[in-house]
């Protein structure tokens, strides 16, 4: 009877330190866009950020393709082990179940919620060679020139391309739109005038706007954002209702043990709870948005309902 009891202690213990030890090696982030990107960055951010918690490197890996599915269907064909993370988006987790008709994955019960981190806003910015300098004078550009003036995104499915999807929608305007595989290549294409506008993360386009290269005509979020203090929102430019809020976290594939979900939840809290989280992240163009695990899946789950709604609206599709 002791040698049993002495058996199932020494199993109990073992199964105790294994859990413990989590992680012993370093973790990957799929991250669903191309370095040189605003969420290549965010998720650099977090990465870092990560691994000084958990005591391991935290590796990111891009797959960019697709609006993020490419990168989302990556970290579900991943171990189970805690090992594989994935950088969640508003496109990859609460955009692409309403463009993609034969989706393959489901965000609400394929991922497990580990913490929401940040949110931020896109700007719409034109380049110099766009007559309009404010919302009015594009809005009656475009309803002049239908499906003459373009803009670029990160990919179809992106919170890039349904910022101009919503915008054509709320404006009854007409434009066309030009998908790339990330926000990088799209904004080399962008500043090199092959493309006239774009709706993308405001901390990419700073630099550009205040050197001159672009001009920033209005931001997506309800209020003005504090990296363009001078641009109004396009709601308070006379598109009253449009808003655009992005956000980024971190998701597991379903099925990861829990113990695993509980050491890297805990690590993204406590790192998110460093008292210089918010300036540091304001270098990056985001506000810190933390949401625990509870607490962000049932964010997840609203942010579908609110999408769906916009997507109809909208009308955007990718083709599949």
């Amino acid at each position: 009877m002791k040698s049993i009891l002495a058996i199932a202690l020494g199993l109990l213990f073992a199964a105790s330190s294994a859990s413990a030890a989590f992680p012993d090696k370093p973790v990957t982030l799929i991250v669903p866009f191309p370095a040189g990107g605003a969420t290549d960055a965010m998720a650099r951010f977090t990465a870092n950020r990560l691994s000084k918690e958990l005591g391991q490197p935290v590796v990111v890996d891009n797959r960019g393709g697709a609006g993020g599915v490419i990168a989302a269907e990556t970290a579900l064909g991943a171990p189970k082990d805690g090992y594989t993370i994935f950088f969640a988006t508003t496109g990859t987790m609460a955009i692409n179940p309403f463009i993609y008709r034969k989706l393959k994955y489901n965000p609400l019960t394929d991922f497990e919620p580990v913490g929401n981190v940040a949110s931020a806003s896109n700007v719409l910015v034109v380049h110099p060679s766009v007559k309009a300098k404010n919302v009015a004078e594009l809005i009656a550009l475009a309803q002049a020139r239908p499906g003459k003036l373009t803009y670029a995104s990160a990919g179809i499915g992106t919170s890039s391309h349904l910022s101009g999807a919503l915008f054509e929608s709320m404006t009854s305007t007409q434009m066309l739109h030009v998908p790339y595989k990330g926000s990088a290549p799209a904004l080399s294409d962008f500043l090199a005038g092959r493309v006239d506008m774009m709706f993308d993360t405001a901390s990419t386009h700073a630099p550009y706007v205040k050197a001159g290269k672009i001009r920033a005509l209005a931001v997506t979020s309800p209020r003005k954002s504090p990296a363009f203090p001078g641009v109004p929102s396009i709601a308070e430019a006379g598109v009253p209702g449009y808003d655009v809020t992005i956000w980024f976290g971190v998701a597991a594939p379903a099925g990861v043990p829990k113990a695993s979900l509980d050491r890297l939840s805990a690590a993204l809290q406590k790192a998110w709870q460093a008292p210089d989280i918010k300036a540091a992240l304001a270098d990056v163009g985001a506000d810190p948005l933390y949401l625990g695990p509870a607490e962000y899946e049932r964010f997840i789950a609203a942010e579908n309902q609110k999408w769906g709604r916009v997507v109809k609206a909208s009308g955007a599709e990718a083709q599949d």
